[in-house]
């Protein structure tokens, strides 16, 4: 007895981008009179200015939603041929049903009666890279034709506002992505792990239920190990670093991401800080600086982007994406 192997496309692309945050902007000086803290102290140690949170009652879902539907118009592919959804987020208001399917639901995707396959997912803030390595496997295995891949997050909702350590780095928002397929490959193989013994060092746990960090250890690993991995994923998609024209690194905090650029040698590419007036998405953060730069023009078509995310779990995550063609 043989049983029969799914086989799709060559490859798959990132075919349009969207975005979505909080109307509410909250800058350091508000921060100032909740908290021991500066507007000095904040932008010295994180490079934030601004960042945006949730209005009350308004959740993940809120800002999936209309991020994803900005990437399917971005994209021109047409509602009903996207047969999956994946959804990066650790702060869902909802077990079940998932944020996937409420995305789905909201923009009438599939067809004949037949909704999306809907997948949520949570690493934390390596979830985009997670998820978008999944569509892209899932698309080339033949198990879906077209993808939409969301990272939301309201970090807000799970924020101490006492605490000067993280309050000042969390924020709301939601980032997407259409993937389709491609005859050559456009998105390359993820490369994701994980570090059991770190697992303490990012968390939302009980009895709090509150976003903690060790930043001290988060930053060390960020300094010491992050590059060798995203030199990985540059790698393993068949390029080198000279051939990266855009960094999107996770936006915890400027004095990471500054560093990061600095190790890999693309500080003089294109690389997304969002961070400074986005603050730390988690999940989204990555696909709402893309899509943020996107739109505004600062990002070229058809170059090769690298995508790295990591933290809560202790996880970590990258590829390489070229950036979307023109239409």
């Amino acid at each position: 007895m043989k049983l029969t192997v799914a086989h799709g496309p060559a490859g798959t692309e990132i075919a349009g981008l969207g975005h979505a945050q909080p109307r509410r902007v909250m800058d350091n000086h508000e921060l100032e009179g909740m908290m021991d803290t500066s507007d000095a102290w904040i932008r010295q140690r994180t490079g934030i200015v601004t960042r945006r949170i949730a209005a009350e009652g308004e959740t993940v879902k809120d800002l999936a939603i209309p991020a994803a539907r900005m990437a399917l118009e971005d994209s021109a592919v047409a509602a009903e041929d996207i047969d999956l959804v994946v959804v990066a987020t650790t702060t869902a208001a909802e077990r079940s049903p998932n944020t996937a399917g409420r995305v789905a639901e909201a923009l009438g995707l599939g067809r004949n009666g037949r909704g999306p396959g809907i997948i949520d997912i949570n690493t934390a803030c390596s979830g985009f890279e997670y998820a978008l390595g999944i569509a892209d496997q899932s698309i080339r295995a033949g198990s879906a034709s077209h993808a939409i891949v969301v990272g939301a997050e309201t970090l807000s909702a799970v924020t101490d506002w006492t605490d000067r350590t993280t309050a000042v780095l969390t924020a709301d928002g939601a980032g997407a992505a259409v993937v389709r397929p491609s005859q050559t490959p456009r998105i390359g193989p993820v490369v994701w792990g994980s570090r059991g013994d770190m697992a303490n060092a990012v968390r939302i746990s009980p009895p709090s239920g509150r976003f903690w960090q060790n930043g001290r250890e988060v930053l060390r690993w960020a300094l010491t190990k992050a590059p060798e991995h995203a030199r990985e994923a540059v790698a393993a998609a068949g390029l080198t670093l000279d051939d990266i024209q855009v960094l999107a690194a996770h936006q915890a905090n400027l004095r990471i991401i500054e560093p990061l650029a600095e190790a890999l040698g693309l500080t003089d590419r294109i690389v997304i800080t969002d961070v400074t007036e986005s603050g730390n998405t988690s999940a989204a953060s990555v696909p709402l600086g893309l899509s943020k730069w996107w739109h505004a023009g600062r990002i070229p078509a058809d170059v090769p982007a690298l995508l790295f995310g990591f933290g809560g779990g202790f996880t970590f995550a990258g590829m390489v994406a070229m950036t979307p063609r023109k239409a």
